[in-house]
């Protein structure tokens, strides 16, 4: 690495990336820290330096963040000076050009929803896209941001720092959609470290409060500070304000070391105030961070509109270009149109006012004329000229800061040029901790799974209090219903599977872990309590019936067994299914088909040959063969005519094990299969 480029990583200048060596950590009087001096060799981290404070780093983040919380709290306007962060992200262009979304349809004709569209943008700017509605705003940033997954026509080119998007892409890119999806018993702070921690690869010389520390910085940055302990809450947990859910959102975006950020109706459905915080956080981030943030939004009052250092604005039937430049430029480009914004007017109202199709003031034709006469040459030959300027490519940026790390003795670990960040065990200990964490906190998720089924198991013994010492078949109507309770009993667990499916796919989107890490977390955690459950269940009604304790044994075996493929069974139709509904309607005929061809209600010998091979692969039916035959045996004579009425037969245990494992397995796969390829998020 360069000495230049070492310097503007590790220490002095504008970058602010410096790090601590015994520095003075009060602000000075015009608001701004000293700079933290760290040592001029290549080797030794301050905090390898005897001489080093430890405190002193710490307290030059905790200051950074209180000044950083200050901006967010007063008035922010385009000239205040936002100083740069310590964590400053790698310098990351956008261009693009012939940017067009054309839709085919069935009759052959192909239907325009966005013309194509050419920009370039610089690292930490704040770029707006505006437009009516139907104008592909949306559609561009999409596109821009690599999320489109509707198949279109049209050839387009975008450029990160002169070079095409590859695979790696999603390492320095992230993306916040419209929706605010997360666990509801998270906290604030632990959205945003969750994103942080999959993100950046853990380094093994760097002290923990520095880790904890930037998220503190975040927090300020987005005004979360005072809620960072409190729960993101939903429609069941009482937790933060919607305006605050949003700017955890971005929070969570920024927190995964993005050089580029993509807003989709950032303040949708949010107060103007709310509004406000939400861009002006983006502001803060962007130029402390220098991380270029396109933002989709409607029509913002004027204070949120000056914030943005670009505007790209659309008109609509089909999305056309009328203007692309600074932000600052647009009365005056608009004056030269010969439409000048009248006084006290907010410009973004005039502005839509004049380019929406349809409107009372409808000049869209016009202003397209204007923009391909006065704006689209320049724009052109800017585009074309960013074109043939390189910068570093995803993967030199990505070796570059390893290099870095490893020059300054953090202890990073192996460089992973790939899209996940961390490797798969660490994805397993973060997912492990949120689920635990969620888990303990979120009663209904314990009581569901272990005490629910525990008292159903009281309410059914109850029932059955004292069959041991009934006849034969009546005995073995207790076997069945006491198999069939754990059979179904996970069922209940689909609603959540469901709502965590939908979470997962949302951060698997942001490349934040893999689906076999979310499935090896959910099994241990949800198949553990659900195990417990069944498992007291079962005790229960056995303790009540008074049977012989002999054969617990084998009656639990099989009902563990069972337990497993029909859990398997109901996560593969959580996983598969587009919502709960239809998963439980689809639940419904294979149970009654695998209850109904267990045996018992339907024995083999009365059942038509032509559906006799669902004994075959009813995981109950064997189960319930074994027991009956193993009962049977201390039965005598009766016991052997009901093995014979109901035509079961002896020595299948091990082909119904091998079935019942295949099952599980088979399904399990299914499982994974469709939480990666179903139900994704669609653009």
């Amino acid at each position: 690495m360069s000495g230049d480029r070492q310097q503007a990583l590790l220490g002095g200048g504008d970058s602010g990336r410096n790090f601590a060596a015994g520095a003075a950590t009060v602000p000075d009087a015009q608001g701004e820290q000293p700079a933290l001096i760290r040592y001029q060799t290549a080797a030794g981290a301050p905090w390898e330096h005897g001489d080093y404070s430890r405190d002193d780093l710490i307290q030059w983040l905790v200051n950074e963040g209180q000044q950083t919380k200050v901006l967010f709290e007063n008035p922010l306007k385009p000239e205040t000076h936002i100083p740069k962060s310590i964590g400053t992200r790698p310098a990351t262009s956008l261009t693009f050009s012939n940017v067009s979304f054309s839709l085919k349809a069935r009759d052959g004709t192909s239907k325009t929803i966005l013309e194509p569209c050419h920009g370039h943008f610089e690292p930490g700017q704040l770029v707006a896209i505006m437009g009516p509605s139907g104008c592909g705003k949306s559609t561009l940033l999409d596109m821009l941001a690599n999320k489109k997954t509707a198949a279109y026509e049209g050839k387009d080119e975008i450029l990160v720092n002169g070079h095409p998007r590859d695979h790696l892409f999603q390492r320095i890119a992230a993306y916040v959609g419209q929706e605010d999806v997360m666990p509801q018993h998270w906290t604030v702070r632990e959205a945003v470290d969750f994103n942080q921690q999959l993100k950046s690869p853990r380094l093994r010389n760097v002290p923990a409060e520095f880790r904890s520390k930037s998220v503190d910085l975040l927090l300020a940055a987005f005004g979360l500070s005072g809620v960072a302990e409190t729960y993101i809450g939903g429609d069941k947990v009482r937790g933060i304000s919607g305006g605050q859910r949003r700017r955890v959102t971005l929070a969570r975006g920024v927190a995964q070391r993005a050089s580029l950020l993509f807003a989709d109706e950032p303040t949708s459905g949010l107060s103007a105030t709310d509004a406000e915080l939400c861009v002006k956080a983006l502001r803060i981030i962007a130029k402390k961070f220098g991380v270029l943030t396109l933002v989709v939004i409607h029509q913002p009052r004027v204070e949120v509109a000056n914030l943005f250092d670009q505007l790209v604005l659309l008109t609509a039937t089909p999305g056309r270009m009328v203007y692309s430049g600074p932000m600052d430029e647009a009365l005056n480009y608009w004056k030269g149109c010969g439409y000048p914004v009248p006084p006290y007017s907010n410009p973004t109202d005039v502005y839509l006012d004049l380019i929406t199709p349809g409107g009372h003031m409808d000049r869209a034709d016009q202003f397209v004329a204007f923009f391909q006469e006065k704006l689209f040459p320049g724009l052109k030959a800017e585009v074309d000229q960013k074109k043939t300027e390189k910068g570093l490519t995803v993967v030199a940026m990505l070796r570059e800061q390893h290099e870095w790390q490893q020059s300054a003795q953090m202890g990073p670990p192996r460089i992973r040029e790939k899209v996940l960040a961390v490797p798969f065990h660490q994805q397993v200990g973060v997912l492990l901790r949120r689920k635990g964490k969620i888990t303990l906190r979120n009663p209904s998720a314990i009581v569901t799974p272990v005490l629910v089924p525990a008292c159903v198991g009281v309410l059914l013994g109850v029932m059955y209090t004292g069959i041991g010492s009934k006849p034969f078949q009546q005995r073995l109507s207790f076997v069945f219903m006491l198999l069939v309770r754990i059979c179904l009993g996970g069922m209940q667990l689909m609603p959540q599977l469901i709502e965590d499916r939908k979470i997962m796919k949302y951060d698997i989107s942001e490349g934040l872990y893999s689906v076999p890490a979310f499935i090896v977390v959910g099994v241990s955690v949800d198949i553990t309590l659900s195990l417990l459950g069944a498992i007291l269940s079962c005790t229960i009604m056995y303790i009540f019936s008074g049977l012989s304790w002999q054969y617990f044994p084998m009656i639990l075996t099989w009902a563990v067994l069972n337990f497993f493929v029909f859990d398997s069974f109901f996560a593969c139709l959580a996983a598969s299914a587009p919502n709960l509904q239809i998963a439980q309607v689809c639940a419904i005929p294979f149970n009654s088909i695998f209850m109904m061809f267990s045996g018992f209600m339907i024995s083999k010998n009365s059942a038509p040959a032509y559906l006799r091979w669902l004994f075959e692969i009813s995981p109950i039916g064997y189960a319930i063969q074994s027991i009956f035959c193993k009962m049977a045996e201390d039965e005598g004579v009766d016991g052997r005519l009901v093995i014979k009425l109901y035509g079961f037969e002896e020595g299948q245990d091990q082909k119904g094990i091998t079935i019942m494992i295949a099952m599980a397995v088979v399904l399990r796969i299914w499982q994974v299969l469709s939480l990666k390829y179903r139900n994704n998020i669609q653009k």
